[in-house]
């Protein structure tokens, strides 16, 4: 048994398939509490999660993806080290990317992203992805089984990104077959290998999307990408554009394919949550708000405090990590009345933390609901059972299931599922 004391919560493997009884240690412990490894104070209490998220003054980003590791490369001292976090930004992963960045440079490239994704752009994009979902079901449902995850969520959730920034579908095919989702015919002399470097391949195209687009402006997307503002009306660099694109890839496809999958586990699981379902499609949207608050795709947040400050009565020093745990703050007692069971009828249904708070929250959010909704309807339209492989997973009650080896992402790495098609549902039509 795990020796919930002494654990190092960011490498021991024993807590990656449930670590819900940890986070619950912690919580009854303190809702900031020191970690025995790596100087970590840990937030799994929601009020505080939520302070944190927003207090962007007191806790900065940087290390908002890989908590301390590399850490900084030298001693902080003071109470104040915002200087010294400055002059080491680089040293931390995706330094260069939107979601490890501090005010005024987040500012300029949050504002840039929202340009894109706007009430119009997402409403224009959803009649695609009604047809999208159908195309996707035509090559998985007639199959004995397939992996939900692998086969239809993720090219699923990246071709809607894709569309969304203006992709030609004729460059469709390229952009699976580069970063690691091939059509399962491919094309005469289609390249089925994956890119060595899928940040490279979306780098190298979008720079050249953009770049035509300046020089040839058109009526299209991706010259309302190309010639996006930043909020104070100059045009930013190149670069700047593409790291836009880039991490709405990186963000958007893997974190939307988990939720799919996540609420397909639930659904599998429960025949009269299925059923129900099934019936009022209108329960589907609270369905998937009550999914992302037990299940959500992110596992933990950092944050390094840069300004000595007290949290929850504890004293943090700065340079000190901070690690959030989004599905201990989801579970919070205090917050959420019965918190471990899955209550579609939740009077404070959305109030879950699954995508941020402050400046940091989920700016594709909205996105992910939408191709979750859609992803769910159509498999219930052309399906008149969906469960899970026996063979692959175990019986009810009984399952088995193999999870990312991460602290960072929340999720099984494969769920294989069976359907039963509807009469006439084989292959997909578009929608009226």
């Amino acid at each position: 048994m795990t020796d919930f004391e002494t654990v190092d919560y960011f490498t021991d493997q024993s807590l990656v398939a449930d670590p819900f009884p940890y986070f619950e240690h912690l919580r009854g412990k303190c809702p900031v509490t020191q970690l025995p490894h790596r100087g970590v104070m840990a937030v799994t209490g929601y009020e505080l999660a939520s302070e944190v998220w927003r207090d962007n003054a007191t806790f900065s980003s940087c290390n908002a993806v890989t908590g301390p590791f590399p850490g900084l490369p030298v001693e902080p001292e003071g109470d104040d080290i915002t200087d010294l976090i400055e002059q080491h930004r680089g040293v931390f992963p995706m330094a260069e990317y939107l979601i490890t960045q501090d005010p005024p440079a987040h500012t300029a490239q949050r504002g840039l992203l929202m340009r894109l994704l706007t009430p119009k752009r997402l409403q224009e994009s959803e009649a695609f992805i009604w047809q999208l979902a159908d195309r996707q079901l035509d090559e998985v449902i007639a199959k004995p089984s397939f992996d939900v995850l692998h086969e239809f969520a993720q090219p699923f959730a990246l071709l809607v990104i894709a569309d969304l920034l203006g992709v030609p579908e004729k460059d469709h095919r390229v952009f699976r077959a580069q970063l690691g989702v091939a059509h399962p015919e491919p094309a005469v002399g289609e390249d089925r290998e994956m890119s060595k470097d899928p940040l490279a391949f979306l780098h190298d195209t979008f720079s050249a999307y953009v770049e035509d687009r300046r020089r040839t402006p058109g009526d299209d997307v991706l010259t309302h990408l190309a010639t996006a503002t930043f909020p104070d009306g100059s045009l930013p660099p190149v670069a700047d554009v593409v790291r836009t694109a880039t991490f709405l890839f990186a963000a958007g496809q893997d974190t939307t394919a988990r939720l799919i999958t996540a609420a397909l586990q639930f659904i599998c699981d429960d025949p009269e949550l299925q059923a129900l379902l099934r019936a009022e499609r209108e329960h589907i949207p609270a369905f998937l708000e009550e999914v992302l608050r037990l299940e959500g795709p992110v596992k933990t947040v950092n944050r390094v405090v840069r300004v000595s400050t007290s949290l929850g009565g504890v004293a943090v020093r700065a340079g000190t990590t901070i690690a959030i745990f989004p599905h201990a703050a989801n579970r919070d007692p205090e917050r959420f009345e019965a918190p471990e069971e899955l209550r579609i009828d939740r009077p404070n249904v959305r109030e879950h933390l699954a995508f941020g708070r402050g400046i940091h929250s989920c700016p594709g959010g909205p996105l992910a609901r939408v191709e979750a909704r859609i992803a769910l309807e159509r498999l219930f339209d052309r399906t008149v059972d969906i469960r899970i492989s026996e063979d692959a997973h175990g019986p009810a009650g009984a399952r088995h299931y193999e999870y990312e080896p991460t602290f960072i992402i929340r999720g099984v790495r494969s769920l294989r599922l069976q359907v039963t098609p509807a009469v006439g549902a084989e292959v997909g039509s578009d929608r009226d």
